[in-house]
């Protein structure tokens, strides 16, 4: 089997062209990843998926441990089999979900005791259950569980999480089931706090892992402040290893980490902002509910190349809103996850050909004249 890799193909500046090889399949970097939380993607087939231009995708820990359940998953013949995705998928641990979405959280040196939100039922999620589940689950990369605390936490509240987020990034790397195509990411916290950013990158250097996220961002903290995170934290992470923003985000975050050197990303905006009529275009987003659409002929961006824009036009998107037919919501996610993955190769080619400057610079003028209605 071929082994996890990560090569370099590419520089410019900071950003990194490359290509993460796993067991079933490898995906080209800059790379978006869909998010499949529950074993899909929202509105979305796995072929549809695939038409986008996507490789790799997105499930998540907390959501399956509590339905179906991993070991159902398994016996099922793993998550590719289950949802009919064959490439390469990506679990997150679930440390973000218990901190967002669970009731009682409880927070021990073993691991942490939370209910479900969806019956209430309790669940102890520990860092070697949490590497169990994903082995279960047949996920490519595995995240180690950390520890998510809220957004603004002071800095003594934000140490203390960072020594359990250490303590359980060593736990889950022996728990680790080491295999040829499969890699484990380690994950940088530690808030707006330069020093404990600087102490947890050095740490999970020593621990040593196939690829390095960079968590607990995109929580309200702000683009300016983020990015000023991702500079400080990015010159101590392998510059040989995959590098992940999780969670983030919108087109412009996507450019401004790519230029300091992230190489892949996640987020729902796409597919939750399919669902409630926003669209993204290369004139910005538009509300596709808004009346101007209501008798507009063109598609909701000319120069995309996807079912929702080649077959129908913004009037037919408006009405289906309107009128609360769900293909509204699986045409406008469709295009939206198209949009993404045009921008990542576009992204991509332009770091290829030491242009992405001119390219970023492009895109960005075309964020700013926004979506000009016809004459």
């Amino acid at each position: 089997m071929i082994p996890f890799g990560f090569e370099i193909t590419a520089r410019d500046g900071a950003a990194r062209q490359g290509r993460v090889a796993t067991a079933h399949g490898s995906f080209a970097t800059p790379a978006f990843m869909p998010v499949g939380t529950a074993a899909t993607v929202k509105a979305m087939s796995a072929a549809d998926v695939a038409a986008t231009g996507a490789k790799i995708v997105l499930a998540n820990t907390y959501h399956l441990m509590l339905r179906p359940g991993a070991e159902r998953v398994a016996r099922l013949g793993g998550l590719h089999t289950f949802m009919n995705w064959p490439g390469p998928i990506l679990t997150d641990s679930g440390g973000y979900q218990v901190m967002s979405l669970a009731k009682l959280r409880t927070l021990s040196d073993k691991g942490v005791t939370f209910q479900s939100h969806l019956d209430g039922a309790t669940y102890e999620l520990t860092p070697e259950r949490a590497v169990e589940i994903q082995n279960l689950l047949d996920a490519d990369v595995t995240m180690v569980l950390d520890e998510c605390p809220a957004y603004g936490a002071d800095k003594d509240a934000m140490t203390a999480s960072l020594d359990l987020t250490l303590a359980w990034a060593r736990r889950s790397k022996d728990a680790f089931v080491a295999r040829g195509g499969y890699g484990l990411f380690g994950i940088v916290q530690g808030g707006v706090f330069d020093d404990l950013r600087r102490r947890s990158a050095e740490a999970l250097i020593d621990i040593g892992f196939d690829g390095y996220a960079v968590g607990g961002l995109a929580v309200g903290e702000g683009q300016e402040t983020m990015f000023q995170v991702l500079d400080v934290t990015l010159p101590y992470l392998p510059d040989a290893a995959p590098r992940y923003l999780m969670g983030v985000g919108t087109p412009p975050d996507i450019l401004g980490a790519v230029t300091r050197g992230i190489d892949m990303f996640d987020c729902v905006l796409p597919t939750r902002s399919g669902r409630t009529g926003k669209g993204f275009t290369r004139g910005g987003e538009i509300n596709i509910r808004n009346a101007r659409h209501a008798e507009d002929p063109r598609p909701i961006d000319e120069a995309c190349g996807c079912t929702a824009c080649t077959g129908h036009s913004r009037a037919y998107l408006h009405h289906l809103f309107k009128a609360e037919e769900m293909l509204g919501a699986m045409l406008l996610t469709r295009h939206n996850l198209t949009y993404y993955q045009d921008l990542m190769r576009g992204i991509r080619a332009a770091v290829g050909a030491g242009g992405l400057a001119a390219f970023a610079a492009d895109c960005r003028a075309g964020w700013s004249a926004g979506d000009i209605a016809p004459i």
